[in-house]
């Protein structure tokens, strides 16, 4: 038996434990706990066996690109460079927000050009859309800006979709669940800044 057909075997519990690190993920993630790193190394290590078998090649090499962002985010979390104290949670401003704007389309269209030419995805508009978003999305948290939240919004209610299309169900549940928390987390931290201040 093949690598590949391991893992074949073995999808379904790789979903159900991706899902499970997901929702401890959330909760870190909500209460603005940096223990959100550990899973943010857990889960992308399960998530890009389970992509990869289902044809989401850019979901999976993203999460190449949270494995690296997990070290960074918890090192911003827990000692800012700069300052020698823990990063608070801060809006992102109009200077940064144009920034990522940019970065968003560029990543996205380069994302999708390869997906197009240099893959058999049947998704990869989309694919490259929710992998673009999250990038953004993960650095906008790993330096505490509030307004990752809204971006979380958007990318989680389009992952609803693309994994019921893709007969991820569990992960399409997930992402509900994710759509639902984001808005909730954003209103919590909102909370957590103004209390700061």
């Amino acid at each position: 038996m093949d690598f590949l057909s391991i893992i074949e075997e073995y999808s379904r519990q790789l979903e159900i434990l991706g899902f499970c690190i997901g929702v401890l993920y959330l909760w870190w993630e909500y209460h603005a706990n940096a223990k959100v790193w550990i899973a943010s190394v857990i889960m992308p290590a399960i998530n890009m066996w389970v992509y990869y078998y289902k044809g989401l090649y850019a979901d999976f090499a993203i999460n190449i690109y949270y494995l690296l962002i997990a070290v960074y985010g918890y090192l911003a979390w827990t000692f800012s460079f700069t300052q020698k104290k823990q990063l608070e949670i801060t809006h992102a401003g109009t200077a940064v927000a144009v920034r990522l704007a940019m970065s968003f389309i560029l990543l996205w269209t380069g994302i999708a050009a390869l997906l197009i030419y240099c893959t058999d995805s049947t998704v990869p508009w989309t694919d490259a859309f929710t992998t673009a978003l999250s990038i953004v999305g993960l650095w906008m948290l790993a330096r505490k800006y509030v307004e990752q939240w809204l971006v979380w919004m958007v990318v989680d209610a389009v992952c609803v979709w693309l994994y019921v299309y893709k007969g991820l169900y569990l992960y399409a549940v997930l992402y509900a669940v994710y759509t639902v928390i984001a808005i909730l987390g954003y209103r919590k931290w909102l909370r957590i800044m103004n209390k700061r201040q």
